[in-house]
């Protein structure tokens, strides 16, 4: 598969052991992918039965990951848990953080880190929405800290995005890219720090505009499902944006498209909403979002979730024009 295929090898050959900080829903996702890409991992959690709970979540995502292609030298068994940060570290070419999103907590994470660790050894973070230029604040070695955000579940989802702080080097940016790519992630650069970097703020463009619009009765929450995941949303999953504003052009592309529509859609940019997330429009979304659940669990959505997903990478691998 096309995730797969970015490297006959599992990563650059400096990278062969990392180390996942944080085993929660992203955590322990990144840990099921990096032991499928063929690397060692070794993690750490202070939440109780963090280890057990890690090693249910590995064996839940492996199907996936066998489907799409394990790398040679890819086995559960190479996954080591500790107790302790320090122990985690020991030996890591490369470190994975997903802590909570607490900016206090993070900064004291990765100074104690940065002390652990030779200078060389890039500190990614998987942070939503931080700025590193903060979190690296108190390391002695900033230079090697970076956001590698990715997009859930990172065992399935190609996307990474890397950005580095005020006082992250160049070389340590290449090199998580680099890293990056060669496990099979399509990782892009964000050339400059902003609040929730690329995806989540085109995510929450979108979500201010669904909730004005089931805030004004114009739409229930199944009706902008609906719209967005059999409509624009097929035509998302294989192209972004700007491609698929060129393929509405025809032969004039994004040009001639932007020459007829440019002026209806600043009128809609303009008419959009700016809703507030108070206590009755949390209970309508709530109401409404229970209602298209009708009872199944979270376990079984995303399951077969998860079964579509590898079935959509698959379908993408083998496309020849479409990037």
């Amino acid at each position: 598969m096309q995730q797969q295929q970015a490297s006959s090898h599992a990563g650059p050959p400096t990278v062969r052991r990392v180390a996942v900080v944080g085993t929660g829903v992203i955590g322990a996702s990144w840990v099921a992918y990096f032991l499928a890409r063929g690397l060692e991992v070794s993690a750490t959690d202070p939440m109780p039965g963090a280890q057990q709970k890690l090693r249910e979540a590995v064996a839940r995502h492996w199907p996936s990951l066998e489907v799409l292609g394990l790398a040679p030298g890819a086995s559960q068994q190479r996954l080591r848990f500790c107790e302790k940060l320090e122990d985690a570290l020991e030996g890591a070419d490369f470190v994975q953080e997903n802590g909570p999103e607490r900016e206090d907590l993070k900064i004291a994470l990765f100074q104690r880190m940065d002390a652990a660790l030779p200078a060389h050894v890039i500190l990614a973070s998987s942070s939503s929405g931080l700025l590193m230029s903060k979190v690296q604040a108190a390391c002695v070695h900033p230079q090697r800290v970076v956001l590698g955000h990715p997009f859930n579940p990172p065992h399935l989802i190609p996307l990474v995005e890397v950005i580095g702080g005020a006082l992250t080097s160049p070389e340590a940016v290449q090199t998580a890219l680099a890293f990056y790519t060669a496990i099979g992630k399509k990782a892009i650069h964000v050339r400059k720090e902003v609040k929730g970097h690329i995806a989540n703020r085109l995510q929450a463009a979108l979500w201010r505009e669904a909730f004005h619009l089931v805030e004004q009765g114009v739409a229930s929450t199944e009706d902008v499902d609906t719209a967005i995941a059999y409509g624009p949303g097929l035509r998302w999953a294989l192209m972004g944006p700007f491609l698929n504003l060129d393929m509405s052009g025809g032969e004039g592309g994004i040009g001639h498209m932007l020459d007829h529509l440019g002026a209806p859609i600043e009128s809609w940019w303009a008419d959009l909403g700016t809703p507030a997330i108070t206590e009755s429009l949390k209970a309508t979304l709530r109401e409404g979002v229970a209602q298209q659940v009708q009872g199944k669990s979270a376990v079984d959505i995303a399951a077969e979730r998860d079964q579509l997903l590898v079935k959509l990478l698959a379908a993408k691998s083998q496309t020849r024009f479409i990037p």
